[in-house]
């Protein structure tokens, strides 16, 4: 089993988790309704893409 000869030490331990980091799903405005979605997705609140009815939904 392969065992380290050496401690990590903190700058080599933060450098490999730089890329770690969470971040949030990117949002757009959908052009029908207005309401955020993620890009290149169905409206979820009406039910379009690029322009046309692609789902039913039940919009008030």
């Amino acid at each position: 089993m392969a065992v380290p000869k050496q401690k990590t030490s903190k700058a080599k331990r933060d450098k490999r988790r730089a890329h770690d980091a969470l971040v949030a799903p990117a949002r757009s405005v959908c052009p029908q309704c207005n309401a955020p979605k993620q890009p290149h997705r169905i409206c979820p609140t009406c039910g379009s893409y690029k322009g046309r009815t692609v789902i039913e939904t039940d919009e008030d």
